[in-house]
């Protein structure tokens, strides 16, 4: 086993550290305070082939694997200026369409994923259906040799930067008569297609939103790949889009232990750094030890998945969700605390992440079923759910 990155991990880490500390945690901040988005920082990112480093070299990306888009991921948030949508587009839709799409759709969409000229967003929650996929009512039923949709979404993001939405719906099995998941582009222009933002307490660019679809006929090639392949089609997404929610979260984690380390050697009470008291260094150092133990599983699921391994990767992939987000969490709580009433002042860019980092304990899912996953498939115990 080798637990060091290779050079070319190691410097494209430092490629998009240096990137994303050009645009910081300011210019963040004022896009999202603003109503603004990143593009110019999405832009050059994809411009540079860091969106599209693991999307197959033959349709212009560099055809590495998740963990190089999850350094990637992990690095842009690192500096300050977190990229939501890298988790959904070129994590989740350029992975499946990659893994399981036509030709047609491979050549349609994958160079746009590589360039980072093409959004796409990924809809699988339903207002009833919760955590239970087995619920999901968004429908998909043939009309000739088209196919005509109908159902709800909600929690979707950056919607109204896509191009399209990949969406999770249920088709009759012929064989069967059981519904069975089925994946559709669905292009955001679409009649019938109707986006609405949910107002949210984050901070953020990315804004959230409830989908409805209302007979939206679709061509037949907007199903992805064949619609038997459907539950792997599923999981190929899942498991790569826990992998990037824990970089998103380690580079959070990453970005508040830096300042609060900093703040702690520089601010000085009764004649000495704070950070000299061990109230203070103590905490900190369990959030240093926190997020380099979910690191590690990060990159032990991120290995996993580009060897192949899918389900050993949805183990790791799950357990390094779960360490991430509780690394982001101490790690932001603590480097407010670390301020004092500081943490909370606008100037010193703290605040925000206090409910932003909160998310990773619930999306893309939750603590709780993360939990039930591995008492189930890992731990042997009765199913609860």
């Amino acid at each position: 086993m080798n637990f060091s990155e290779s050079e070319e991990r190691v410097a494209l880490r430092k490629a998009a550290l240096d990137l994303g500390k050009k645009y910081g945690h300011e210019y963040y901040l004022k896009q999202a305070r603003t109503g603004g988005k990143t593009t110019e920082l999405w832009d050059e990112a994809g411009q540079l082939g860091y969106l599209g480093v693991s999307v197959p070299e033959e349709y212009g990306g560099g055809g590495a694997g998740i963990g190089d888009l999850a350094a990637v991921c992990e690095e842009l948030a690192a500096a300050g200026a977190p990229l939501l949508l890298m988790v959904v587009s070129p994590a989740i839709c350029a992975t499946v369409i990659a893994r399981f799409g036509t030709d047609e759709q491979k050549k349609r969409w994958l160079p746009g994923f590589a360039d980072g000229s093409v959004r796409m967003s990924f809809a699988i929650t339903e207002p009833d259906a919760g955590s239970n996929s087995h619920r999901i009512t968004t429908t998909a039923k043939r009309d000739g040799g088209d196919w005509v949709l109908n159902g709800r979404k909600v929690y979707i993001s950056g919607v109204d930067e896509a191009d399209a939405v990949l969406v999770v719906s249920r088709m009759e099995d012929a064989k069967t008569g059981k519904l069975k998941p089925a994946l559709f582009v669905v292009p955001t222009d679409a009649p019938g297609f109707e986006f609405r933002q949910i107002d949210m307490d984050i901070v953020a660019p990315e804004k959230q939103f409830g989908l409805f679809l209302d007979d939206v006929h679709l061509p037949s090639e907007a199903l992805v790949g064949s619609a038997d392949a459907a539950i792997a089609q599923l999981f190929a997404g899942l498991n790569p889009e826990r992998i990037m929610g824990a970089s998103f979260s380690l580079g959070i984690a990453r970005y508040a232990l830096d300042k609060g380390v900093a703040y702690a050697k520089e601010r000085k009470v009764w004649g000495a750094p704070i950070g000299t008291h061990q109230g203070l260094a103590h905490p900190l150092a369990q959030v240093k030890i926190e997020t380099e133990l979910a690191k590690l599983m990060t990159q032990k699921a991120a290995a996993l998945y580009d060897s192949g391994d899918d389900f050993g990767a949805g183990e790791s992939a799950n357990m390094a969700k779960y360490a991430a987000a509780e690394a982001a969490i101490h790690a932001v709580d603590q480097a407010v605390q670390t301020h004092g009433g500081n943490g909370l002042a606008s100037e010193y860019g703290l605040g925000t992440l206090v409910s932003a980092v909160r998310l990773g304990r619930i999306a893309p899912v939750s603590r709780e079923m993360v939990l039930n996953f591995v008492g189930q498939h890992s731990l042997g115990l009765p199913k609860s759910y």
